[in-house]
């Protein structure tokens, strides 16, 4: 079975840090472009962060550029988003993605897996 598992989220304090897992089953993310994708309440999708397939080119959403990193793990299938100095705006659940593409995007639009996402709320 094909599926993005992501692993990681929870309550966190303004300021603090968390760190978003996506594992990847039934697949090798070798050949995926993969992104991660929020949803705040009562809002819609967006882009926050993507990475090529070989890491060697990222992008980020304007509001995380500087406290979030995306990196990646081919061996273990794995893609990584590390969020620093969080704020209640960041709160929502964080999903990610996988196109088969060697470069990424941060469009919702054609991507081919989808995780069923989890939840980041960052309150005091």
């Amino acid at each position: 079975q094909l599926q993005l598992v992501e692993s990681g989220g929870g309550l966190v304090q303004p300021g603090g840090s968390l760190r978003l897992s996506c594992a990847a089953s039934g697949f090798t993310t070798d050949y995926y472009a993969i992104g991660w994708f929020r949803q705040a309440p009562g809002k819609g999708r967006e882009g926050v962060s993507c990475i090529s397939t070989s890491g060697g080119f990222t992008d980020y959403a304007d509001s995380v550029k500087g406290r979030f990193t995306i990196s990646r793990d081919n061996a273990n299938n794995t893609v990584y988003l590390q969020m620093n100095s969080l704020s209640p705006e960041d709160t929502a659940v964080y999903y990610c993605a996988a196109q088969r593409e060697r470069r990424c995007h941060l469009l919702l639009d054609g991507m081919d897996f989808w995780g069923k996402g989890t939840l980041v709320t960052v309150s005091s």
